[in-house]
């Protein structure tokens, strides 16, 4: 059989049980929720690699990816295929309004009009979110200021982090950056007909990618960050999973660093070190809260 022949190649429906071995897994190992209403989701996003391997039965899979030659090569490609990776530049954009008009100067009168802030943008995708931070980063330095700056940007998702190093993007992914912003921080291919964009060296040198799952029991960082862009990862966790992870990323905040969050995530009555300033903006504090 030609695995890559769609014709021929009939997937056997998932039975319960082994949609619920994988979302034991998912939820556990990665903190994402995953009711019996995701099966077909689940499904869907299985395939490819199913394909790819020859194999039609679910059941087959599990067994595979659980084996010790599995967990070696597949258990990766099955994470990265089961994650959600939706990320845009610019995405909620009174955040980086926020950033510039408020978080900046306060942290500049508060450390030092040259001091190195450090910047995470955690569960990153593809990368978008990141070469933002940057664009804002350094339109903002070119204004006048003495800061300097470093971005983390950290996901599971390997292929996700892959994209995000090379820094190559659809031409239709760009929408949301100013036309001053793209001639400046994109370059486009010298083949046109790839319709592709490429950030510049300058931002791609500003950010550093790395693989991290939100589960960890602690997160390892050389030092600890001025702000952090923890955007639309909460909505695919449980409450106490939401909690343990916000206090994880709080224990590597500097005290009167700055989080954000997403539009659509609350952090109301959870008891962490943080004071609300705005709407979805905090900042960190000794006293723990129920924010």
């Amino acid at each position: 059989m030609d695995p890559n022949d769609s014709q021929i190649f009939i997937f056997e429906p998932m039975s319960r049980r082994t949609f619920s071995l994988f979302a034991d897994f998912i939820q556990s190992e990665l903190g994402i929720k995953m009711p019996e209403s995701k099966r077909t989701m689940i499904q869907t996003r299985l395939r490819k690699r199913m394909r790819s391997l020859g194999i039609i039965s679910y059941d087959d899979y599990y067994d595979y990816v659980f084996s010790p030659a599995g967990k070696e090569t597949e258990l990766i490609h099955m994470i990265d295929a089961v994650t959600t990776n939706k990320t845009d530049f610019f995405r909620e954009p009174a955040h980086f309004d926020y950033l510039t008009d408020k978080v900046l100067p306060e942290l500049a009168r508060n450390r030092g009009e040259a001091a190195r802030l450090r910047l995470w943008s955690a569960g990153c995708s593809s990368g978008e979110e990141a070469y933002t931070i940057a664009m804002v980063m350094n339109e903002y330095r070119e204004k006048g200021s003495k800061l300097t700056y470093s971005i983390y940007a950290t996901d599971i998702s390997v292929n996700s982090l892959k994209k995000g190093i090379m820094g190559i993007y659809d031409e239709d992914r760009i929408a949301p950056i100013s036309m001053d912003l793209r001639k400046k921080y994109l370059l486009k291919s010298k083949n046109r007909e790839k319709r592709v964009v490429r950030v510049t060296p300058l931002l791609r040198s500003a950010v550093k990618f790395q693989r991290l799952n939100f589960m960890e029991d602690e997160y390892r960082f050389n030092q600890k960050f001025d702000i952090v862009f923890f955007r639309n990862v909460l909505i695919y966790f449980d409450r106490p999973t939401q909690e343990s992870t916000l206090l994880k990323i709080c224990r590597c905040m500097r005290q009167g660093a700055y989080l954000f969050s997403g539009h659509s995530e609350t952090l109301s009555g959870m008891k962490l070190p943080l004071e609300p300033v705005a709407s979805t903006v905090y900042r960190r504090s000794n006293t723990f809260t129920n924010t």
